[in-house]
């Protein structure tokens, strides 16, 4: 027992300290994860060893990752996608299998050896891929959608591949049918069984749980339907993390899903990094630098044609080059599934060390420059097609419109919640503009959708400051009520512009004078300005004049709310609304394609329509007349029931 746990501290305490570094030059935490496995792992300094614990803690990290992206595609939008799924995913991997294949066979190896390390390097990482396009707000455009399509149908494809991976490791030359076919039913009835469950059990199930009222009840739920799915899947040969997601998908069209996304997260986001520290693990260095050219070779064959095959299978799915090509980009990355196939391959002597080893090598370090690839896609796109001019993409359109704004006089707005929301709303109203830096990728991906000027990043980092624009701005709000955080970025915004007006949201005045000291031109405790607006509604309704009113208001204020700190607050008080707001893409062949907001709200929706983004241009409050077409997105406000009906609405086939 206490190797395994100084295993894991060792390893914790490593990414503690890479995540640190890497997140202060402003690279993304894959990379340190990453780092750590192949600096600590057998192949290195050897500190940790390649453990089953290590790498189920890995499967179970995508396995979560997969179950939180469930979350945001229900049912009715999977349907919505089936021509993508199972006609460019199966093009996909027969396309790359069958061109990979062609060239070990040519190369001197059994046909169906050759066809086990085609459909090996047909397979990408889903956990690095979809991890990576999260984070850019890239996962609802159209190569990231197209990418996930083809990442679900190589999780169904596996199913086949390991088998005759399987079948090969018994006797080189033969192949079970039979065994392969049962394998596959076995798969389906298993992904039936999970669909199932999730459609008449799950819904039941949380909502007796929620009636409970125990958080860690709710918690312990979660996990155990998380990892119950994963098992059910991979007892029928399926992975772990295909039958997380269905559930997930399962889940997305309940009531729970945000809350259940929420309390998922923390989990997800510890066993991924685990996940990556594998996979830094598997990259055998010497190996690498005694067969550099080869390895080399193979690393860049592989992207490069891969690349050009899951580019010109997209094209038809896409409406540019440009777009098809950054599909093939991202999908150019090896897999967990591919380094499985090789191994097994290797082991049982089916493939020969003399490609193989290099081959197991070049995939891993592919997962490992992954970060830089994905990273850059649309930089490299670009650069093939030697494409110039003004920006082709809505992201980009996007980020130049928010560089524009940094350049004029314009509001900064420090977190982007609930208060950071209404503040932005009531400036755009006012004719003011603002830009609002926030920490949370999902709030950040909604709001960009919703084409609100936002960026990812921390507001007490200077260099973040600078590019919002602290320089032209004329005022900064910091609407965080931690009242560490907001001393924070007192003191990064006093370092640069000490005369810029400061405006503190805080709970209470308990560190009022502390926030004055680090340089915050005012304070505004909430529950003092909720009980002043109490009070001057109360003084109205006894018909005391309102010049009187405003009066005693602003004495109250004047006088640093002296008269109201004797009161104790309640501490039974209930949360916030629960309306919230939500951006749906309308997919290929929906049913709301050619159909008015209006008719939408004929199917039972009760939402209301606050934008419809096309081609990168918001129109706001958009009239009922509006006609959806393929690839708008819509975004709709209101309780989390109705958003999910909505969403069912939108995406229906």
């Amino acid at each position: 027992m206490t190797a395994p746990l100084a295993q894991v501290l060792i390893l914790l305490a490593a990414a503690v300290f890479a995540v640190a570094v890497v997140r202060r030059m402003g690279l993304p935490a894959t990379l340190a994860y990453l780092a750590v496995g192949l600096a600590l792992g057998p192949h290195a300094f050897g500190f940790v060893s390649e453990s089953e614990t290590t790498s189920l803690l890995g499967e179970l990290g995508v396995a979560f990752l997969l179950f939180t992206l469930g979350l945001e595609f229900s049912f009715p939008r999977m349907i919505a996608m089936r021509r993508e799924v199972f006609g460019l995913g199966a093009a996909q991997v027969a396309a790359t299998t069958a061109v990979f294949g062609l060239i070990a066979w040519l190369l001197g190896l059994h046909w169906l050896t050759a066809l086990v390390v085609g459909g090996a390097i047909a397979m990408s990482s889903t956990a690095i891929l979809l991890q990576q396009l999260t984070e850019r707000a890239e996962l609802n455009r159209t190569h990231g959608r197209l990418a996930f399509s083809m990442l679900l149908f190589q999780d169904l494809a596996f199913v086949p591949l390991l088998a005759l991976a399987s079948g090969l490791a018994t006797d080189h030359a033969h192949f079970n049918l039979r065994d392969s076919a049962l394998a596959v039913v076995g798969a389906a009835l298993s992904v039936v069984v999970v669909l199932a469950a999730g459609r008449w059990l799950l819904r039941p199930l949380f909502h007796e749980i929620a009636h409970s009222r125990l958080r860690e009840l709710f918690t312990l739920t979660v996990l155990f339907v998380v990892l119950a799915s994963a098992w059910i899947s991979n007892m029928s040969g399926l992975s772990l993390a295909l039958g997380a997601f269905l559930s997930g998908m399962m889940l997305a069209e309940t009531e729970y899903r945000y809350q259940i996304e929420a309390t998922i997260r923390p989990f997800r986001d510890i066993l991924l990094g685990m996940f990556f520290i594998s996979v830094g693990m598997l990259l055998d260095v010497r190996l690498l630098f005694a067969g550099l050219g080869l390895v080399s070779t193979m690393l860049i064959g592989m992207y490069v044609l891969k690349a050009a095959v899951a580019a010109l299978v997209s094209r038809p799915f896409t409406t540019t080059r440009f777009k098809a090509l950054r599909t093939g980009i991202v999908i150019s990355i090896g897999g967990e599934f591919g380094v499985a196939l090789c191994t097994i391959g290797l082991q049982s002597g089916a493939i020969p060390s003399s490609p193989g080893e290099p081959l197991l090598v070049a995939l891993v370090l592919s997962m490992v420059l992954s970060p830089f690839v994905l990273r850059h896609n649309k930089r490299i796109a670009r650069f093939l097609l030697r494409e110039k001019g003004p920006p082709r993409t809505a992201i980009e359109r996007e980020e130049l419109a928010t560089i524009q704004i940094a350049k004029r006089e314009h509001v900064i707005l420090c977190g982007f919640g609930r208060v950071g929301q209404n503040i932005a709303r009531v400036l755009e109203s006012q004719g003011f503009e603002y830009i609002a830096i926030d920490l949370d990728p999902g709030r950040i991906r909604a709001a960009r959708q919703a084409g609100d000027p936002v960026m990812y990043g921390d507001s007490s980092d200077e260099e973040m400051l600078h590019k919002a624009g602290l320089e032209q701005a004329s005022a900064v709000v910091i609407s965080f009520s931690d009242p560490n955080t907001a001393i924070g970025i007192l003191r990064g915004i006093r370092q640069l512009r000490p005369e810029v007006p400061i405006l503190v949201r805080t709970t209470d005045d308990a560190r009022l004078k502390e926030l004055q000291d680090a340089g915050a031109t005012d304070v505004v405790p909430e529950t003092f300005e909720a009980s002043l607006m109490l009070v001057s509604h109360v003084l109205m309704l006894l018909h005391v004049p309102v010049t009187r009113v405003v009066r005693a208001v602003n004495d109250i204020r004047n006088n640093r709310y002296s008269v109201l700190r004797n009161i104790v607050p309640r501490s039974d008080e209930s949360g916030d609304s629960q309306e919230q707001m939500a951006s749906v893409v309308v997919p290929p062949g929906a049913w709301a394609i050619g159909r008015t907001l209006d008719d939408v709200r004929g199917r039972g929706t009760a939402v209301t329509f606050t934008g419809v983004r096309r081609q990168g241009i918001l129109g706001r409050d958009p009239v009922g007349e509006t006609v959806l077409r393929d690839g708008d997105i819509v975004v709709i406000y209101g309780q989390p029931e109705d958003l999910i009906r909505a969403e069912s609405v939108l995406l229906a086939g």
